[in-house]
């Protein structure tokens, strides 16, 4: 079984790390210029995903972690719904809306099954390492 010593070795976070950036490069477009409240929304929902994964990891604890994991997917719903706003008001195209937000989903998936996979295993964390179970 392989340790992750660092959360930036997750597949999770790494996917939510590219996600984020995609994000920015979204709205740096001119056209989002003037929508300066919804630039800075999905922008931080974008971070918040990578950034709660992250600290749930760094928590040391499973359910800490699983805790942050469920935050970190209802941010991808966040960034989901603020993309359909973003494509409503011609911010991006179809194809770009199309192709992140799938990746959106595929990231909510996949955090869910790591999610389900941490409740199922016996992992405690190592804030718990040298206690009685």
């Amino acid at each position: 079984m392989l340790t992750i010593l660092k959360f930036e070795e997750l597949e999770i976070w790494k996917q939510a790390r590219v996600l984020s950036l995609k994000i920015f490069h979204f709205t740096q477009k001119e056209s989002f210029a003037k929508e300066y409240k919804l630039k800075e929304q999905i922008k931080s929902s974008a971070g918040s995903v990578m950034d709660n994964i992250a600290e749930g990891f760094e928590r040391a604890s499973r359910l800490e972690f699983v805790n942050f994991l469920s935050i970190a997917k209802g941010s991808c719903g966040e960034v989901k719904s603020q993309l359909c706003r973003v494509l409503d008001q011609k911010f991006i195209t179809e194809s770009e809306f199309n192709e992140v937000y799938t990746q959106y989903e595929g990231l909510s998936a996949g955090i869910a099954a790591f999610m389900n996979y941490l409740n199922k295993s016996g992992i405690r964390g190592q804030k718990f390492r040298n206690r009685e179970p």
